[in-house]
């Protein structure tokens, strides 16, 4: 009998939600055939299984939180591996790549790891530094002593459930993307120190039938070229910068089980027509949940076109670390406007920039946005 339990999936995560098994009792599997699909704070991923045998049971259902190191599935199996680890060291090497090619900040990582020996989620780490707590001081309860939410109540003297577990009767408690984004939400106020800068641009000149989402992606890819430190990623562990030459931008797409962030990579370099048909593919991706998990890390700014919903002319946004900028685009309105020594209707576009003003001044925010209007404007 082997008990093959839930392996590291990378990135300091510390638990998945089990999304939907391919496999049940009394089937038999093959090494690396897809096992459970589970979701963590970053994507749905497949775990496949260790190797060949029988499933005797499954130790958690659909919509099930499983921590990692906790038992998934027993089996009869064929030959068993020495590291369970191994099953998902392709992925974590393919992460790493991934990173690697982007661009990813190499040494703000390192000053953290040599700062401290605690396992935490970044999530964890967020929630402590908003608690006023020292997570060198909490012993964790979790995988391998890994430092839960739980830990940093018992040790703030504060005996109440947890944030993550229901509190009001009725009540439901937050699963998949929802927490995932409530999560990305608190690890952002507690770390950061936004700003923001607001204008409106007058496109009464744009054809009609013209793709808003498209001009605003081209226009921030041009506000990136005016004032690259918006295009930029910030580490708070070692004070240091990471700006970007690529656009890799972030693009807010609303569902009904949460917010996604898919990436569009290089988007400075991408025409019109291949921005229209990647955003067609991506709501596709988006809407089958079928986005691949590289396809939703790595942004290096983020649009949010939150004027489709008809509602809202300006907003103050929150940015997902590292980023340092994330651009709000309002719902576009006719008003009367000077034009020609007397008054005219003319459609005008509101546009919002937040941006973390740890690493980026007001006349660098000022510079994308003006950047970014002149573009529109064209």
């Amino acid at each position: 009998m082997t008990t093959f339990r839930l392996p590291d999936l990378g990135e300091g995560l510390q638990e998945a939600e089990i999304v939907n098994w391919h496999v049940e009792p009394g089937e038999r599997v093959v090494a690396d055939q897809p096992l459970v699909s589970v979701e963590t704070d970053k994507a749905v991923v497949e775990v496949p299984a260790p190797c060949g045998g029988t499933v005797t049971q499954l130790h958690a259902q659909a919509g099930d939180v499983v921590a990692v190191g906790a038992p998934l599935v027993d089996f009869e199996s064929e030959a068993k591996r020495e590291d369970s680890g191994v099953i998902v060291g392709q992925l974590q090497s393919e992460a790493k790549r991934i990173e690697t090619e982007q661009g990813a900040p190499a040494a703000p990582a390192a000053p953290q790891a040599r700062k401290s020996g605690v396992r935490a989620s970044p999530a964890v780490r967020a929630h402590a530094r908003a608690l006023g707590l020292d997570i060198e001081r909490v012993v964790g309860s979790g995988p391998g002593g890994s430092v839960s939410v739980s830990d940093l109540a018992l040790l703030a003297g504060n005996t109440s459930p947890p944030p993550d577990a229901p509190g009001f009767e009725g009540g439901e408690q937050l699963r998949g993307v929802r927490r995932a984004m409530a999560r990305s939400m608190e690890r952002s106020h507690a770390e950061m120190v936004p700003a923001n800068v607001m204008d409106e641009v007058d496109i009464d000149h744009w054809p009609d039938g013209e793709d808003v989402t498209v001009r605003l992606i081209r226009a921030i890819a041009a506000g990136c070229a005016a004032s690259p430190a918006l295009n930029a990623w910030y580490d708070r562990a070692s004070d240091s910068r990471l700006v970007h030459e690529r656009v890799d931008l972030g693009v807010a797409v609303h569902t009904d089980e949460g917010l996604f962030v898919p990436v569009f990579r290089d988007v400075g370099n991408r025409t019109a027509d291949d921005i229209r048909d990647g955003l067609r593919r991506m709501k596709d991706d988006v809407s089958n949940r079928a986005i691949p998990p590289d396809e939703l890390k790595g942004a290096t700014i983020t649009l949010s076109n939150f004027g489709v919903f008809g509602a809202g002319r300006h907003a103050e946004m929150i940015i997902i670390p590292p980023q340092v900028a994330i651009v709000g685009a309002g719902r576009i309105e006719s008003r009367v406007v000077p034009a020609d020594g007397g008054t005219a209707v003319h459609r005008i576009l509101p546009l919002s920039l937040t941006f973390d003003h740890r690493s980026v001044n007001g006349g660098e925010a000022a510079g994308f946005l003006k950047a970014m209007m002149r573009d529109l404007a064209a």
